[in-house]
């Protein structure tokens, strides 16, 4: 959308016209975002429910039975870990899987990785 420019009739009209098309920008750029943001906080209350009925056969008490020192601890998220030591980081692992680690994409909605990833980061 593009804001008249063309004053209806002299000086400050022009000035008023331009900040009413710039306020519109503003307001349909906001709607985007609100739009855009998830629809749920991460809950890592029930992160940690899931993660014990999913994850913890392989990551009991933090650990990796699988691979030792691809543990759940802040220093091997960040040495190991895609993106490093944060939520996104991990939901994306635990979606996709990675290596020894199968996908929980299909068998956990996106709410639940989110809460999943929201337990392991806290």
């Amino acid at each position: 959308f593009t804001a008249p420019t063309m004053p209806l009739r002299s000086g400050a009209s022009t000035m008023q016209m331009s900040a009413q098309g710039n306020a519109v920008k503003v307001a349909a750029a906001g709607a985007a975002l609100l739009v855009a943001a998830p629809a749920f906080a991460a809950d890592s209350g029930a992160g940690e429910k899931i993660f014990t009925a999913n994850c913890a056969a392989c990551h009991a008490g933090g650990k990796n039975s699988v691979v030792p020192d691809h543990t759940l601890e802040k220093d091997a998220i960040e040495k190991f870990l895609t993106g490093g030591f944060n939520e996104k980081a991990v939901a994306t692992q635990v979606t996709n899987g990675k290596g020894a680690m199968p996908a929980f994409g299909g068998r956990l909605s996106d709410e639940d990785i989110a809460n999943v990833a929201a337990y392991v980061i806290e």
